[in-house]
Formats: structure tokens, C-alpha cells, sequence
């Protein structure tokens, strides 16, 4: 009677201990979901994280080559280093070469720039990675001068205008300005 009451007890433990086990791996969704959607969460701050840190990084960009165009063309230098800190091609090239034109013609920029750029869109999954920038600039007091008399250059009157740029994350993991565009037809 002991060996029966045994094989009883034991028969009950491998059934209550299958019974468990199937309870286990119920579908409870409060339990399940729970760390899905947590994940989910903490992928999608992670990725605006690291898009607010590219349109930043972006935005200093844009501000160097701002600063370095000026400082470069009031130098009537298109091989300014700052340059190459913050620009890269296709763009870098227009601006040398604008600057050079100027520079050969006897001319150079003078005054105040202002900008008041905003980012417009970031795409971290582009290859490379991009941020497109969007300016109002305000040139009326940045003018072309000629430099033995300091005269305006006529016809290179500023205004305010909408301009756009393209930085671009490198292998390297900066931000430059690769390009942009004045819309000096479209007033801001």
C-alpha cells in the first residue's frame, strides 16, 4: 500500500507540475505587452534623442560656414581654413570660387549678415545622413564693396530672402554644409 500511495503522490506532482507549466505560457497581455511597448518607447526617445543632437550639430554647421564665408570674403580669401571646417562639396567649391570672382574683380563682403535658420527635417537613415536648414536671411546691411574705395558694387544691393541647406554627417562623424541655395526671389 506504501508503493501505490507513492506512485499516487508522484503521478499528482507530474500532473500538478504540467499543469503549472501550461499556466506558465498563458497569454496575459498586461504581463506580455508591457516590455514590447517599453522597448518601442525607449527606441522611439532614443531616436528623437539622436535626431535633436543631429539638427543641433547641423545648425553649428550652418553657423561656421556662415562665419567662415564672411570672414573669408572680408579677407578676399577663398582658401580660408575655416572653410574646410564647415563646408564640403559641391558646396565648398561655389563659395571659393565666388569668393576668388569677387577678390579678382577688386570687390569684397562688408557688413552684418543676419540668420535665423531653422531645421526642417531629419533623415538619420539616409546614406549619407541628412539635415535640411532652412535661413531667412537679412543682407540688407552685408554689401559687395569695391576695396580701394569702399563704394557698393553696383547692383549687389542685399535684401531679406529664404535660403536652404543640406548638412551632411561624414564618415567621420561631422556635420558640414555640403549645399545650399539663395532664393533671393523669395522675400522672408
Amino acid at each position: 500500500m506504501h508503493a501505490g500511495q507513492s506512485r499516487g503522490w508522484t503521478t499528482w506532482l507530474v500532473i500538478a507540475a504540467a499543469v503549472g507549466t501550461i499556466a506558465g505560457c498563458g497569454t496575459d497581455r498586461s504581463t506580455t505587452d508591457r516590455p514590447a511597448a517599453g522597448r518601442q518607447a525607449t527606441a522611439a526617445a532614443d531616436r528623437n534623442t539622436a535626431e535633436q543632437a543631429a539638427g543641433k550639430a547641423a545648425l553649428a554647421a550652418y553657423s561656421g560656414y556662415l562665419d567662415a564665408s564672411r570672414t573669408a570674403s572680408r579677407r578676399s580669401d577663398p582658401r580660408h581654413p575655416d572653410l574646410t571646417r564647415f563646408l564640403a562639396d559641391p558646396l565648398l567649391t561655389r563659395v571659393r570660387l565666388a569668393i576668388r570672382e569677387a577678390k579678382e574683380h577688386g570687390a569684397m563682403r562688408t557688413g552684418t549678415l543676419l540668420s535665423d535658420p531653422t531645421v526642417t527635417s531629419v533623415s538619420l537613415d539616409a546614406d549619407p545622413p541628412t539635415v535640411e536648414i532652412q535661413d531667412c536671411l537679412d543682407a540688407t546691411r552685408y554689401r559687395l564693396v569695391y576695396v580701394r574705395n569702399q563704394r557698393v558694387v553696383p547692383g549687389t544691393g542685399g535684401s531679406r530672402y529664404l535660403a536652404t541647406a543640406t548638412a551632411t554627417r561624414y564618415p567621420d562623424g561631422r556635420w558640414l554644409i555640403s549645399a545650399g541655395a539663395a532664393h533671393e526671389d523669395q522675400p522672408c
